[in-house]
């Protein structure tokens, strides 16, 4: 009898034994599936809309002009490392930009060719044109940046109805756009 009560407090522990590993177990998965919701939930995406393309050429100084409209849609800030017209990069030099305000009214006219861009000055906009840095362009989220290239590589006045993509560059995504290259229109002055 002795032995019989010693062998059912033996299954005791390891019974005991077999809850306790189980319930670490179930507890350790409950706080992985507690912290990839939090993660997942909390993580915010970039996402940048391009509107407004356009890429001109003015016949008579067989120079091009591009511009963009960029809008920051997602929930983090984010910088524009590189911009990019028919696969050859835009020098930091040639690029200048604005960022909107909501109160603008340029943000619901279409842009247009600009022969003073590099003056800095734009139509429509409550500031002017600035030339961009060489390390890039930050944009806040829900902020529209309004970029004009100057004399983007490879465009002439040959590429005149053409298609031409111009992908801008951030640290975890490339966002292109097409548009067709137009004759530039008498010129804003």
């Amino acid at each position: 009898m002795i032995r019989l009560l010693r062998n059912r407090y033996a299954l005791a522990t390891v019974i005991t034994t077999l809850i306790i590993l189980v319930v670490a177990i179930l507890l350790a998965g409950v706080v992985c599936y507690f912290a990839i919701n939090v993660v997942s939930t909390t993580v915010q995406q970039e996402s940048l809309s391009i509107s407004q393309a356009h890429i001109w050429v003015n016949a008579t100084t067989d120079t091009a002009q591009g511009a963009l409209m960029i809008t920051n849609t997602g929930g983090r800030d984010l910088v524009i490392n590189q911009i990019t017209v028919r696969g050859q990069q835009c020098q930091w030099a040639d690029v200048f930009y604005l960022i909107a305000k909501s109160t603008d009214t340029g943000l619901t006219s279409p842009l247009a060719y600009n022969a003073t861009v590099a003056a800095g000055v734009q139509t429509g906009f409550a500031n002017a044109l600035v030339k961009a840095p060489s390390t890039g362009l930050a944009l806040s989220s829900g902020d529209t940046m309004v970029v004009y290239i100057t004399s983007p590589d490879s465009v002439t006045i040959n590429d005149v109805g053409l298609t031409v993509a111009s992908t801008v560059f951030t640290a975890q995504a490339m966002y292109t756009q097409e548009t067709n290259v137009q004759a530039a229109a008498a010129p804003v002055s």
